[in-house]
C-alpha cells in the first residue's frame, strides 16, 4: 500500500503542467470587436489549448481587484493576468514611462521600443523576487482621446473649465500642463462621476465608453492621440518555471501570436473605433497635426515635472527616438 501511495504521488508530480488548468484573468468584456487586450488574450489562450494546455477565462473581477490579482500570481493561484501597468510600477516604476504623453507614435512603435530597449528583461528582473513575471504589454485599443460629456475639445484651451479623472499624479500633471485639472478616481466609480458631473471626462481608447455601454451620457471624442492604452499581462514564474522546455516554447510562441494578432486588429479597427462612436450618437472631433501638436508641446511639461527621475525620461526618449 505504501509503495502504491509512493508510486501515486510520483505520478502526479510528473504530471506536465499543460495538463493543469491555465486561468486567465480578464480585464475587459471578451468582446473581440471591442477590446485590444482580449483579442490578445482569446490569441494567447488558443494558442495554448493547440499546445495541450487547459485554458480557462476567469471574468473582469471574478478573482479580485489588481492587488487581489497580483498576489495571487505571485503566489501562483493565478496563471495570467490581464493587469494594470500601475501593478507592475509598484515593483519596476520605470515601466511608468509608458504613460508619457505622445512618446510613441503608434502601439507598433512601443512595441519596438520595448523590445529594442530589453525593457522585458529589466523589468522582469526586478519582478523576480515577487515570483511573477511580465510576458507582454496589450495594447487597449487604438491610441487615447480626451473623452467628455458636454464639451468638445479641439485645444487646450476648451480644457480651462473641465475636470478630468486621473489615474494617477502623472496624469494630473498633464492636465494641469494643458490649463485643467484632474483629481483620481477609481474606474468603477467614473459613470456616476461623469453623471453627477464631479468630472467632466477622462482619457482612454475610443472602444472605452462603447465597450462599458456609456455612450448616454458621454457625447464627444476628440482623437488627440496621447497615450498608448494598454495592460501588463503577468504570469506566476512559479507556473512557468515550472514547465517542461517544450511548454515554455509553446507558451513563449502563443505570445508572439498573440502579439501579432492584436497588432492586426489595431490596424483594422483605427478607424472603424471612431465610426463606432458616431453611430452611438458621439461626436467625434478629427484632430489636425497641428491641433494635436498643441497637445504635444504643452506635454512636454510633464517630462520635467520631477514625477520620474530625469534619467529614465532622457532613456525613454532616447529609446523612443531609435525605434522610430
Amino acid at each position: 500500500m505504501q509503495f502504491k501511495a509512493f508510486a501515486l504521488s510520483a505520478l502526479m508530480l510528473a504530471a506536465t503542467a499543460a495538463t493543469a488548468e491555465v486561468k486567465i484573468a480578464l480585464d475587459s468584456a471578451p468582446d473581440l470587436e471591442t477590446s485590444g487586450s482580449y483579442n490578445w488574450a482569446a490569441t494567447f489562450g488558443a494558442e495554448l489549448t493547440k499546445a495541450g494546455f487547459d485554458v480557462r477565462e476567469m471574468p473582469r473581477g471574478a478573482v479580485g481587484n489588481e492587488a487581489e490579482k497580483f498576489d495571487q500570481v505571485t503566489t501562483g493561484l493565478l496563471e495570467i493576468s490581464l493587469s494594470d501597468i500601475r501593478s507592475v510600477a509598484q515593483v519596476e516604476p520605470f515601466v511608468y514611462g509608458l504613460r508619457l504623453p505622445y512618446l510613441f507614435d503608434d502601439a507598433a512603435h512601443m512595441q519596438r521600443a520595448l523590445h529594442k530597449g530589453a525593457i522585458f528583461d529589466r523589468v522582469n528582473e526586478a519582478l523576480a523576487p515577487q515570483d511573477a513575471m511580465l510576458l507582454a504589454i496589450a495594447p487597449l485599443g487604438p491610441s487615447s482621446g480626451i473623452i467628455t460629456t458636454d464639451t468638445a475639445v479641439r485645444a487646450p484651451s476648451d480644457m480651462a473649465d473641465l475636470r478630468m479623472r486621473a489615474l494617477d499624479d502623472a496624469q494630473i500633471a498633464m492636465y494641469e500642463a494643458w490649463g485643467s485639472s484632474g483629481t483620481i478616481v477609481p474606474w468603477g466609480e467614473v459613470p456616476a462621476g461623469l453623471q453627477t458631473g464631479v468630472i467632466d471626462g477622462y482619457l482612454n481608447s475610443p472602444f472605452v465608453p462603447i465597450m462599458f455601454g456609456q455612450t448616454d451620457f458621454v457625447k464627444n471624442f476628440a482623437d488627440a492621440g496621447v497615450i498608448m492604452p494598454a495592460r501588463a499581462v503577468l504570469a506566476s514564474r512559479m507556473w512557468y518555471d515550472g514547465l517542461s522546455d517544450e511548454e515554455r516554447a509553446a507558451v513563449d510562441a502563443a505570445v508572439e501570436t498573440a502579439d501579432s494578432a492584436t497588432q492586426e486588429w489595431l490596424d483594422r479597427v483605427s478607424v472603424s473605433s471612431l465610426e463606432a462612436l458616431e453611430e452611438a450618437g458621439v461626436s467625434v472631433q478629427r484632430l489636425d497635426a497641428s491641433e494635436r501638436d498643441a497637445f504635444r508641446q504643452k506635454s512636454l511639461a510633464v517630462y520635467d515635472s520631477g514625477l520620474m527621475p530625469a534619467d529614465d525620461v532622457a532613456a525613454w526618449q532616447a529609446l523612443a527616438a531609435d525605434a522610430r
